[in-house]
C-alpha cells in the first residue's frame, strides 16, 4: 500500500509546474518503462501491480494504481525519475550535428524527433523553452526509448547560437533544395514550430535554409517528418 502523500505526488506529476517544482517526472506503460530500463535509464521508484512482471521498487494494488494513473485505463507499472537538466558545454555546438527545435509545441513531434535523432546518430537535440515539455508523458512515450539515449538540452536558442562557428541551417519552404546540399559533419539544423515555421530571431541566425521539394498540393510537412527527411539527406 502507498501513502496518501505518495499518491498525491504521483498525481501531481501530470502537470509541468509540479514536475519542475519537484524535479521529478512520471512515465507509465509496460512498453515504454521496459524500453527505458533496457536503455539503462535510472528510475528512483517503480510502482508495479501483480500484473507487472518487471523490476519494481514498490508494490501497488490495482485500485491504488487506478487512482495514481495518468491514463483513463491504468497500466500495471508507473515509474518516477529525476529530471536531469543538461547544460551546453563551451563550443559544444561547433562539433557534430545538432537538431534545434524552435517552438515545436506538439509533444508527439518532439518525442518523434528524439527518436529520429537516435536513429541518425545526431549528437544532440536543443529545445527552445517554447517547445513541448521534454519530461511530459506524451513526449517520452513518442520517443520510444530514445529519451534515455539522446542528449537533449533545453536552452534559449538565440543565446545558444550566438558566436558559434558551425553553420546554422534552417528548414523553410523558401530554402534551397536539401537534395543539393552535401553531407555536413558539423551543423545546427533548426526546425520551426508547427504552423508558423522559424521564428524571426532564428531567421536572423541561419546561414541559409533548406527545403524538401514539393510535388503535390499539400501546404506543408509535419515537423518530425521534415526533420527525418533533412537528417537522411545530411547524413548521406
Amino acid at each position: 500500500m502507498i501513502t496518501h502523500a505518495e499518491l498525491q505526488l504521483l498525481r501531481s506529476l501530470r502537470e509541468k509546474k509540479h514536475r519542475e517544482e519537484l524535479g521529478l517526472f512520471a512515465v507509465e506503460g509496460e512498453k515504454i518503462v521496459s524500453e527505458l530500463l533496457a536503455a539503462g535509464h535510472p528510475f528512483e521508484r517503480i510502482y508495479g501491480t501483480d500484473a507487472w512482471a518487471g523490476e519494481k521498487t514498490h508494490a501497488i494494488a490495482e485500485p491504488e494504481m487506478a487512482r495514481a494513473s495518468h491514463f483513463p485505463n491504468p497500466s500495471p507499472v508507473l515509474a518516477v525519475g529525476r529530471i536531469r537538466r543538461e547544460a551546453l558545454a563551451p563550443g559544444e555546438l561547433d562539433r557534430g550535428l545538432t537538431l534545434a527545435l524552435d517552438g515545436v509545441q506538439d509533444p508527439g513531434n518532439v518525442g518523434t524527433i528524439l527518436r529520429i535523432a537516435d536513429w541518425f546518430g545526431i549528437e544532440r537535440v536543443l529545445l527552445s523553452p517554447g517547445c513541448a515539455d521534454l519530461h511530459s508523458q506524451k513526449v517520452i512515450q513518442a520517443s520510444m526509448g530514445s529519451f534515455a539515449r539522446v542528449r537533449a538540452i533545453v536552452a534559449g536558442l538565440d543565446e545558444a547560437l550566438a558566436g558559434i562557428r558551425a553553420p546554422v541551417v534552417g528548414c523553410a519552404l523558401e530554402g534551397r533544395d536539401v537534395h543539393g546540399v552535401g553531407p555536413l559533419a558539423d551543423a545546427v539544423i533548426v526546425v520551426g514550430g508547427e504552423g508558423r515555421g522559424l521564428s524571426e530571431p532564428m531567421r536572423s541566425r541561419v546561414a541559409y535554409c533548406v527545403t524538401i521539394p514539393r510535388r503535390g498540393p499539400a501546404e506543408s510537412l509535419n515537423a518530425a517528418v521534415a526533420a527525418a527527411i533533412v537528417c537522411d539527406n545530411l547524413r548521406r
